[in-house]
């Protein structure tokens, strides 16, 4: 599956302001959004990888829309750090390299990182691929 990273978006900048954040990544479809945090940066936090790759999954189980609406609806009856996809995504964030590897693609230099979660592969695209 392909996603997408895109620097300095509005959109991450609007969530850091709700979060009262320095840095955020957010992941709207198959994009991860981020705001003061370079691709670079995020690429090389393999935590934070594994915790937006979660999103990325959780977004093309349920479909774009509903899932926008069950993580909303979720976060409203309990909260964002007890929203069931934030703690999903939590507990991706330690999974052992037993289960997750993430790897330079040498061979696609248009690939910046190309990441396997749970059985799914991932293609992390620089926005001009």
């Amino acid at each position: 599956m392909k996603c997408y990273l895109k620097e300095n978006s509005f959109v991450a900048e609007l969530a850091a302001k709700k979060l009262k954040a320095r840095c955020v990544a957010i992941v709207i479809g198959r994009t991860i959004h981020l705001h003061n945090t370079s691709k670079e940066q995020f690429l090389n936090d393999s935590r934070w990888v594994r915790h937006e790759s979660v999103h990325i999954k959780q977004f093309h189980q349920h479909g774009y829309l509903p899932f926008i609406i069950k993580y909303f609806w979720e976060s409203i009856k309990k909260g964002y750090h007890h929203n069931k996809y934030e703690i999903e995504a939590r507990e991706a964030e330690s999974i052992t390299a037993g289960s997750l590897s993430i790897v330079k693609c040498l061979k696609k230099p248009a690939i910046s990182r190309q990441l396997f979660v749970r059985n799914t592969m991932y293609d992390i695209l620089s926005p001009d691929s």
